[in-house]
């Protein structure tokens, strides 16, 4: 079994990424320095597996990542430490590009000075550096990319964005051997950042780089008190707090949302695996809309019926979701739903 170092391992993946890597009988290094926006208190570092390492250090910080490489020469590194709010990243993109940028090239320099190369490193990416992905102008079905949606079309309830035509269109799903990277917003530049800086990195120095483009993870575990949290568990806060949950455009907005348990799979079974570079999307394979999955939410938690606004947030994206799912079972969005609730009101 591995040394294996995961920064970021305190937080929503991390969690349950370490407790799978302990599992598995490797020895676990975790590098997290707490963020309060994330985590109110010291509970998520009280609540790791018996015999877990944890150094409470920030990732923009690089005496603290060498002297965490230099003792423990992890063979694997599963890289989860990220800032993450989209909106958040417009009007705080220094703070995302430390972290994100800096933060990884900080623990690339560790390896480096520590004169140490790890087997291989996973990188937690995002679907967002597809932007709005690739869409079909359905005059002529040319594939056609829109980048980001502009206050006017969107105060005009031109949801989807506009086709070199003028004619309807329609989303494509993303493919990460097909689809253009086109991000639409600073996290979403930082996160493809992090990929060139990794993959150029790693193939130089002959090591492994896996790069895993999740889309929308959710499920028991994520913070209930971060206000740039994931979408669904901000409507599960809302509906078992009996409140009407809100939702934005007019509630086509496509979504893949893939359960906690399936993205733990996928970053355990990438940090396990040695054979060469490799980029994949990490969902279900299936589009939702926002619309219906707050319907399942406000269901499972006797709330009343959700309200389309019509408002918006910059930066969003109209639709996006993976082409497949990687040929292994999926968690149904109605279950992990009704599990997430059952979370949020004490009933698991």
């Amino acid at each position: 079994m591995s040394t294996v170092l995961v920064t970021g391992g305190c937080g929503f993946i991390g969690t349950g990424v370490v407790r799978r890597l302990v599992a598995d009988g490797h020895t676990v290094v975790v590098a997290d320095h707490l963020h309060p926006q994330v985590h109110p208190d010291t509970s998520a570092v009280e609540a790791l597996p018996a015999g877990v390492i944890h150094h409470a250090v920030d990732v923009t910080h690089a005496p603290s990542l060498d002297s965490i490489v230099r003792i423990h020469r992890p063979e694997i590194v599963v890289h989860l430490a990220a800032e993450t709010g989209t909106g958040q990243s417009l009007t705080e993109a220094s703070r995302h590009g430390m972290v994100n940028v800096v933060g990884t090239t900080n623990l690339l320099d560790s390896c480096t000075r520590a004169g140490h190369v790890p087997t291989s490193i996973v990188l937690t990416s995002s679907r967002a550096v597809y932007g709005e992905g690739a869409w079909i102008d359905e005059a002529d079905g040319s594939v056609f990319y829109p980048g980001q949606r502009v206050p006017e079309d969107l105060d005009a309830e031109l949801w989807n964005p506009r086709s070199p035509s003028g004619a309807p269109s329609r989303p494509v799903a993303n493919e990460a051997d097909v689809t253009e990277p086109r991000p639409t917003n600073v996290y979403a530049a930082t996160k493809l950042a992090q990929e060139h800086l990794l993959t150029s990195w790693c193939t130089a120095m002959r090591s492994s780089a896996h790069i895993l483009r999740l889309q929308n993870v959710y499920g028991p575990g994520q913070s209930p008190t971060n206000s740039y949290t994931g979408v669904l568990t901000y409507f599960a806060v809302r509906a078992t707090a009996g409140l009407p949950i809100e939702v934005f455009e007019d509630g086509d907005i496509g979504r893949d949302f893939v359960f906690i348990d399936d993205v733990v799979d996928e970053v355990v079974r990438a940090a396990e695996r040695s054979d060469g570079n490799s980029l994949v999307d990490v969902g279900s394979g299936q589009r939702s809309t926002i619309e219906s999955a707050a319907h399942i939410i406000a269901a499972a938690a006797g709330a009343p019926s959700p309200v389309v606004t019509g408002a918006y947030r910059l930066g969003d994206v109209r639709s996006a979701w993976a082409a497949s799912n990687a040929g292994r079972p999926r968690t149904p969005l109605d279950i992990g739903l009704r599990e997430l609730v059952d979370h949020m009101v004490g009933r698991d």
